[in-house]
């Protein structure tokens, strides 16, 4: 077993063609055979086997720190790879918009403009958070594979050591010492001290600092992280609003360009209204009545009104009303009926010409105006 510490030897048979010589290859796979052999007797417990409880400590946190930091890494760039489809889907949104939007139609030049400073923002938050989060978390994860890979070399060595520390004293307590074999014992004991011990204080000092180290890069990652997402809420939040102004405008010239066609139509109606009440009033005279003549007013008249808008009845109780219409309003035959804001009456030209009780009714009275 005690020549598993050497492997000096260059090997007489030529090259393998890949930089190794079968000489290495030899020492590589008795190497191997060594340490399995080692490894199950240390399990059956027919060897002893140098433990250390605070780098095994510092091992375990070294996974745990691994996996945590593998974990927030595919974390990160999920988050990142949704904030690029929330881009996307943003950018198709601004463009429907702005495609639809006429140009008469209020900020025209504003939604355009709107529409680029939106999406300019999108890129940046995207672009910031990635070179500033995720990168981080990838320089970060570069170091373990390198940590790990030495972890693995330095527990095959200290198997290395093991076996030359048993070697060496089987050959001590032998009944026939070979002064030649463990002088050569020794040295392999001693070489595969040396490389394992080397290994040892290296990662020793090296894996607390890194575990160290991982509470620096959260709190950078995520500070960095609640900054750019406050700076893009804001700067959203002030497109918003300004994408906000400028529907509420475009609702407003909306309406008074149909409040204009609206009283547009109701001054047309207004003439043809007059025009129609003037020859009314020429075939009809009766149509003029006095407060004063009982014949010509219908029972518990109070007064008269004019109407001042048009109104279109939408039960069988109600008046139809057109604008200038003249009503005699009576008192209603139960006031607990009477609704606040409407009055109960006859159309007066109706009333002359036909003096029927039944054709009453409703009508509201913020329509009209007192005569």
């Amino acid at each position: 077993m005690a020549e598993t510490g050497t492997g000096t030897g260059t090997g007489s048979g030529s090259g393998t063609g890949k930089g190794v010589t079968a000489g290495k290859l030899a020492i590589n796979v008795q190497k191997r055979l060594t340490r399995a052999q080692e490894k199950v007797l240390q399990k059956l417990g027919k060897a002893d086997e140098t433990r250390d409880a605070a780098f095994e400590e510092m091992v375990a946190r070294f996974n745990k720190q691994t996996v945590e930091g593998a974990k927030l890494q595919k974390d990160l760039k999920a988050y990142v790879t949704s904030v690029k489809i929330l881009h996307d889907a943003s950018r198709r949104l601004q463009d429907c918009l702005a495609e639809m939007y006429e140009p008469e139609w209020f900020g025209k030049e504003e939604m355009d403009a709107l529409t680029e400073d939106t999406d300019t923002l999108w890129l940046d938050y995207h672009q910031n958070i990635t070179d500033k989060c995720v990168v981080c978390m990838d320089t970060y994860l570069t170091q373990f594979p390198d940590l790990k890979a030495r972890i693995a070399k330095r527990d095959r060595k200290l198997v290395d050591f093991d076996s030359a520390r048993h070697h060496f004293a089987s050959l001590q307590k032998g009944k026939k010492k070979d002064e030649a074999k463990i002088a050569k014992a020794e040295e392999d004991l001693g070489r595969a001290q040396k490389i394992f011990e080397e290994l040892n204080v290296e990662l020793q000092d090296e894996l607390p600092v890194l575990w160290d180290t991982r509470v620096g890069v959260y709190v950078n990652t995520f500070q960095s992280l609640a900054g750019h997402q406050d700076k893009f809420h804001k700067d959203m939040s002030k497109l918003s609003q300004n994408l906000n102004d400028i529907m509420t405008k475009l609702e407003e010239q909306r309406q008074l360009k149909k409040d204009g066609t609206a009283e547009a139509k109701t001054e047309d109606g207004a003439k043809s209204d007059e025009a129609n009440h003037s020859d009314s009033a020429c075939s009809a005279p009766k149509c003029a009545v006095t407060n004063g003549s009982d014949g010509e007013v219908p029972p518990g008249f109070l007064y008269k009104v004019k109407a001042i808008h048009d109104y279109t009845a939408t039960d069988g109780d109600e008046l139809e009303l057109k604008m200038g219409d003249v009503v005699l309003v009576v008192a209603f035959d139960n006031p607990d009926e009477q609704d606040d804001g409407w009055l109960m009456g006859y159309q007066e030209c109706q009333w002359l010409q036909k003096k029927a009780l039944s054709a009453k009714g409703v009508f509201p009275e913020n329509f009209t105006q007192k005569v």
